[in-house]
């Protein structure tokens, strides 16, 4: 499987170099792949790269080779069929060369079976991919499913500093690779989708935002008391940001209004922006594009958008529409604003009113842009392009509301839905998140019906994760579903198609939307045929998975529509009410809900021979963000954790039949009491510092 013919492997090695990121001058092509063969061995070469390296089993003339090649709207598709003579079986083995920001992934949806929507924290290892999607250059290498393939498989190899390698390997009559260069940019109809230039951003994103709590009656010292009580309560658990919404600012929208605040704000944003930094969170605040001095507007037309005689023009929500094709507005309205807020330390900026900008500014005065759509989006984009280069790179950039094509490459990440939160959107814009860029799917509040769902999924998705409650509610039980649910971590899809693409359909009604009142079809929805999100964790020591359930649609999964093996054994954990549910070999049968949490966590972890563990009570991955280096040797399981200071955290442990009776170590904290209950040991332990906790579970005296 790992052998690469002779030829192949030389023109592999003397184009290994060549995948890197593209500079400027060597953006990649809007080409289709290149065919090479010899006798039994086939390459595809792409922008002077072998992307694709495959060998037959079959003898040459025991098989066909046929390609395609298919341009439209300037969506390029290249197809290589190969089919074995009279149906015989044939065994394909290969490679797929990709740059360092490619993954594994499914391309298409599968024809039947249950639907899951899909992300991976590490390369994923999953039975249903089918495809390599390369981000640095904008590729994706699939294979069609096919009823005449009995097997096919892609999985990660390799990794060094210029990319990765995959393995393939496939047994069956026919197979067809497809390849489509400029796959988000073109066959997505993300036109400034140049992932060559811009890099999503890796760190997370978790945080308090004012809005829901206060709305626009927030005041500097709701935003200390809020600064205090999460620097207690939830900064130890991966809180970062807190960000002040509408409220603070003067009415008008000139410069000196955003920057010296209303009377609710006595001692400036500067000195709050350095209070929240004092408590070790990032400052964050809110603006938008709006207008509404008349006085002001009219002093200065040419900086806004004309009516045609002359005179500044308005539209709803958005005020005077400020002229993006103006330098001077640009350096008069937005650079004032945006460089002083940097300077004052504030690191997350969120930007509203963008749709309205669109719709109801220049798509609602199409007559004043003589250039058309293009001009109008330019003007769009120009100002979201000074925002971004005044708060700079080093600093996250949200664009809000609705899902707007014209951000892409400037905002890190982007409200996807409508005010409030809705985690059904993000089974509807599923293949953008850390791809295009991170998703948003609005703030979550904090309550009995919600909380648990909300932080799961959010976290599950690895997308933007954002609380609005007031202050008390984060001394109360509610505040556990948010605590499990961080830090989020950096997730990949695993499907670059949109699950549910009911919304994503209609992206391109962002060139005609002449009003941004109200949900829109492009927008991010409340309702969604699908409810179970998967995360796969693929960790150095070890792969498991975890599924939320978020309704009841479904009763039963099979471990093959999750991408496991069929027939192995898998043990079967449910997070939230802490209960083992034994093993299963085929399928997850659901029980109802519990109206306690809204929703279910279940960690799915392969079966070993020896005690191994289940899970831990830290957070909904069940060990991917506080385990490191466990190992089984020599009838000692061991590992280290890295709990919350002072919270109790406990360790759950696997015992197969045989073992019993361990003795324990720890090293970094104390142990609190262990006991087992059934087939589950649960370990407690504590630490002060923050430090690692070294744990030995010794069976060697029970052996």
């Amino acid at each position: 499987m790992d052998r690469i013919p002779p030829i192949l492997a030389i023109m592999f090695t003397a184009t290994l170099a060549m995948c890197t990121s593209p500079s400027d001058d060597t953006i990649p092509p809007n080409a289709p792949a290149q065919m090479i063969r010899e006798a039994n061995n086939i390459s595809l070469l792409y922008d002077g790269t072998a992307i694709l390296t495959l060998a037959c089993d079959l003898p040459q003339a025991s098989y066909t080779v046929k390609e395609l090649n298919e341009e439209r709207d300037g969506k390029v598709s290249y197809l290589l069929t190969i089919s074995s003579v009279n149906g015989a079986s044939m065994n394909i083995t290969g490679r797929i060369r990709a740059g360092k920001e490619s993954f594994t992934c499914e391309a298409d949806r599968r024809i039947e079976g249950t639907q899951v929507v899909r992300h991976t924290y590490g390369l994923s290892h999953s039975l249903l991919n089918r495809a390599v999607y390369d981000r640095e250059s904008d590729w994706l290498l699939s294979a069609d499913q096919s009823y005449t393939s009995a097997s096919f498989r892609i999985e990660p190899k390799a990794v060094d500093t210029t990319g990765i390698t995959y393995t393939l390997s496939m047994t069956g009559n026919e197979v067809t690779f497809r390849f489509r260069p400029r796959y988000y940019q073109k066959h997505r109809g993300l036109d400034y989708y140049e992932p060559w230039n811009y890099q999503v951003w890796k760190e997370p994103v978790a945080g308090w935002c004012s809005w829901f709590a206060y709305k626009t009656g927030i005041t500097e010292e709701n935003v200390r008391e809020a600064t205090d009580v999460l620097a207690e309560t939830m900064k130890p658990y991966g809180l970062d940001y807190i960000q002040i919404d509408d409220g603070y600012q003067q009415y008008g929208g000139a410069p000196e209004e955003w920057i010296n605040p209303n009377y609710k704000f006595p001692s400036g944003l500067g000195n709050l922006a350095a209070y929240i930094s004092s408590k070790g969170f990032r400052p964050g605040i809110w603006t938008n594009v709006a207008v509404h001095d008349s006085a002001w507007a009219c002093s200065h037309p040419d900086w806004y958008v004309r009516n045609a005689d002359g005179t500044p023009a308005s539209g709803r929500w958005i005020g005077y529409i400020l002229n993006g094709l103006e330098d001077e507005m640009l350096d008069s309205v937005l650079t004032p604003v945006y460089s002083r807020f940097r300077n004052d330390g504030w690191s997350y900026f969120k930007l509203d009113a963008l749709r309205h900008l669109l719709f109801d500014g220049y798509n609602s005065h199409g007559s004043f842009f003589r250039g058309g759509y293009a001009e109008r989006e330019e003007a769009f984009r120009n100002v979201v392009r000074r925002v971004r280069e005044e708060t700079g790179r080093e600093n996250f950039l949200l664009a809000c509301w609705g899902v707007l094509p014209g951000v892409v490459g400037l905002a890190d990440g982007c409200r996807i839905g409508n005010d409030g939160y809705g985690y059904t959107a993000l089974a509807q814009y599923n293949s953008f998140n850390n791809v295009v860029w991170r998703n948003d799917p609005d703030h979550i509040e904090l309550t009995p019906q919600e909380a648990w769902r909300s932080c799961m999924a959010t976290s599950l998705t690895g997308s933007l994760f954002m609380v609005t409650d007031k202050p008390e509610v984060y001394h109360t039980d509610l505040i556990d579903p948010a605590r499990k649910s961080l830090p989020v971590l950096l997730t990949l899809p695993g499907q670059v198609f949109d699950l549910d693409p009911s919304r994503s359909s209609f992206l391109d009604r962002t060139t005609t939307e002449m009003s941004g009142s109200g949900e829109r079809e492009s927008d991010g929805s409340r309702t969604s045929p699908f409810d179970l999100f998967m995360l796969e964790l693929n960790m150095p020591w070890e792969r498991w998975c975890v599924l939320g359930r978020l309704g009841e649609k479904e009763e039963k999964v099979s471990l093959a529509e999750l991408g496991l093996e069929k027939g192995k054994e898998y043990l079967l954990y449910e997070f939230w009410s802490d209960t083992f549910l034994g093993t299963v070999t085929n399928d997850v049968v659901f029980d109802h809900i519990d109206p306690l949490y809204n929703c279910q966590l279940f960690c799915i972890r392969p079966v070993q021979q020896n005690p191994q563990v289940l899970a831990t009570s830290r957070h909904i991955s069940c060990g991917a963000t506080d385990l490191a280096e466990v190992k089984w040797d020599n009838g000692v399981l061991s590992g280290i954790s890295k709990p919350v200071p002072s919270d109790e955290y406990t360790l759950l442990i696997y015992e197969p039949a045989g073992y019993e009776s361990p003795t324990i170590s720890v090293t970094g904290g104390n142990l609190i009491s262990e006991k087992r209950d059934g087939a589950v040991r649960r370990i407690k332990m504590v630490n002060t510092d923050g430090g690692k906790i070294a744990w030995k579970v010794n069976y060697n005296s029970s052996l």
